[in-house]
């Protein structure tokens, strides 16, 4: 028998959720990059649901549409379990190729979406360009290889109602009791999340009349039923999300870990929509709104969020982002828009609002928490007044009087 090693299987599994609702859905395309030497394309999609490493596993192929640009694809019925294990907020990424008979289809291109977008059904955000990233990067004047977009009606679903028996896999989500965890709850010191609120936390609130901050979590299953949520109040889903002073919302954070288990993959765009949602309701100058969001995991929505960061560029919010952990955080550097400016759909963001530090940068080697705390504080913080004064030039709001009786703009904090 021979010893020689044939190489490694690597099994990755994922617990199946509770999820049994039916999606019934229809796309068509427009224009798709011709293929075929004698005649158009024969197009098909297949469709890939994404998994907590970032890697993608295909769920779902259309029928070929044979010699067209503009096809139009039968409905399908798929399990959203199958799709996005129930989480309507999970990347979804479709490729669209042309069917060759001797089974080497060729690329047109890809697009990324979701199950909640397309649940929307046809309206002009639910039009996704089909990008090929090697004619993107070699041609100068290439827009796209086609659009995909639902048709006039949206995609229905249905409840299960047959029993399928769920399968459950050990998902490797640190304990928060465990000290390998970066959320690690020790008697001793604060961990990296902890550090970065109060860091942050303890300087802003003073520009906070009412010291109130709306403090969210996301990336976890919400008791009782394990429902998956990337947007959820710290104190629980049934309470107010508003948390007296930093040291409330450190209370309903520590709190929080002892309720829900944590869950991937990172999705940013809910919480930033969240906010601008509530930053969209007063322009006028009165207010100005900071988010900031603290995160061990490298983003999994970054379409999605850099179409919400372009929507939030028009209005009176700025976004810090702290990365803990030893994670890449090359990805986020795209969000800060410093050098070139975040571009969503072929819009250019209004404002740069978004400032990404990694937390280890700042992390003195000998401990000391307090010097940690003040670098970070430091450079987070130092773009807000430039970012705040863009917003108002843009708007032509004035600054008031200076008298003793006129309230100054309030800055209000979303953690």
């Amino acid at each position: 028998m021979s010893r020689k090693k044939c190489g490694v299987i690597i099994f990755t599994a994922e617990e199946l959720s509770n999820c049994r609702d039916i999606a019934t859905m229809q796309l068509c395309a427009n224009k798709l990059d011709k293929k075929d030497f004698f005649g158009k394309s024969d197009p098909f999609l297949v469709f890939y649901r994404s998994n907590e490493d970032g890697t993608f596993t295909i769920c779902h192929k259309t029928e070929v549409i044979k010699n067209t640009l503009n096809p139009v694809w039968q409905p399908f019925t798929i399990p959203v379990r199958a799709l996005c294990n129930g989480d309507y907020d999970r990347t979804v990424k479709v490729d669209v190729y042309d069917w060759d008979r001797d089974g080497s289809h060729d690329f047109i291109g890809e697009f990324t979406t979701s199950y909640r977008e397309l649940s929307r059904g046809q309206n002009q955000f639910n039009v996704y360009e089909v990008l090929n990233p090697k004619k993107k990067g070699k041609k100068k004047k290439y827009i796209n290889s086609g659009t995909v977009s639902p048709p006039t009606s949206p995609i229905s679903f249905s409840k299960e109602q047959t029993y399928h028996p769920s399968l459950y896999y050990i998902v490797n989500v640190c304990n928060p009791s465990q000290p390998t965890s970066l959320h690690y709850m020790s008697p001793y010191q604060m961990n990296a999340y902890a550090m970065a609120l109060k860091a942050v936390g303890e300087i802003i609130q003073d520009y906070d009349s009412d010291k109130l901050f709306p403090a969210y979590g996301f990336g976890a299953k919400l008791p009782p039923d394990g429902k998956i949520s990337h947007a959820f109040p710290l104190g629980g889903e049934d309470e107010s999300p508003n948390c007296v002073g930093i040291e409330g919302v450190l209370e309903a954070y520590f709190q929080s870990l002892r309720t829900v288990q944590l869950y991937g993959p990172t999705n940013f765009a809910p919480v930033i929509n969240k906010v601008a949602n509530c930053a969209a309701e007063i322009t006028d100058g009165s207010q100005y709104f900071v988010l900031l969001m603290i995160t061990d995991g490298v983003i999994s929505d970054m379409v999605q969020t850099k179409e919400a960061v372009v929507n939030a560029a028009s209005l009176p919010l700025s976004i810090i982002i702290v990365g803990v952990g030893p994670a890449e955080f090359d990805a986020m550097e795209e969000l800060d828009g410093d050098e070139v400016r975040v571009s969503s759909r072929g819009r250019l963001a209004e404002r740069d609002i978004v400032q990404f530090v990694p937390f280890r940068d700042y992390i003195d080697r000998s401990g000391n928490q307090v010097l940690s705390m003040a670098r970070l504080a430091k450079d987070v913080l130092a773009e807000i007044p430039d970012q705040l004064l863009s917003f108002m030039k843009s708007r032509g709001i004035e600054p008031r009087p200076a008298l003793s009786t006129s309230p100054l703009p309030e800055l209000h904090r979303h953690i």
